[in-house]
């Protein structure tokens, strides 16, 4: 049985792969580089360069480059993920909305130049682009880290509401 992406009920230590889908990825405009991407064969492009298992994406170089990082949720990694996206400081997230988690108070609210929560759960993608069955399980939310990724959240038609920080730009 496949749980949602947020399922609490998965057996230790099995992960499947989910995808974003691409009428969220339509409105982010283009990515230089996707960290966390699916295999090949995937149904879409997620950004110019991917990078997949085996190689590491936490080890890859990242600057320079506008990001999507749609990383492992699991709480013992998405951390690490958090922390680079930050560090790199050009792209957009996209994770579940637990603001009051280490990861965010760490690593997004300090560096977030724009968040936009997004209406209702998202329902993301088998790896063959069949869309899940099941919603995420929690609500998710659109990081910006630069100027540049806030215009874009502030321009697509994705629902929810978005909250800018004003310190930062």
């Amino acid at each position: 049985m496949r749980m949602g992406i947020g399922g609490h009920h998965r057996p230790k230590g099995l992960f499947d792969t989910w995808l974003t889908g691409r009428e969220i990825l339509r409105e982010l405009g283009t990515f230089d580089l996707d960290p966390c991407a699916a295999p090949e064969p995937r149904p879409w492009v997620t950004a110019r360069q991917h990078i997949v298992l085996p190689e590491n994406g936490l080890e890859a170089d990242w600057t320079g480059k506008r990001v999507w990082l749609n990383p492992p949720y699991h709480r013992d990694v998405i951390t690490f993920w958090l922390e680079k996206m930050a560090r790199n400081c050009s792209g957009i997230s996209l994770v579940f909305a637990r603001t009051e988690t280490d990861a965010w108070q760490r690593w997004i609210w300090p560096f977030a130049t724009a968040v936009l929560f997004i209406r209702g759960r998202l329902n993301f993608y088998l790896p063959d682009g069949t869309r899940s069955g099941h919603n995420s399980g929690a609500p998710s939310a659109l990081i910006a880290y630069s100027l540049e990724d806030a215009k874009i959240l502030r321009a697509s038609s994705i629902r929810g509401a978005l909250v800018e920080n004003v310190s930062l730009q």
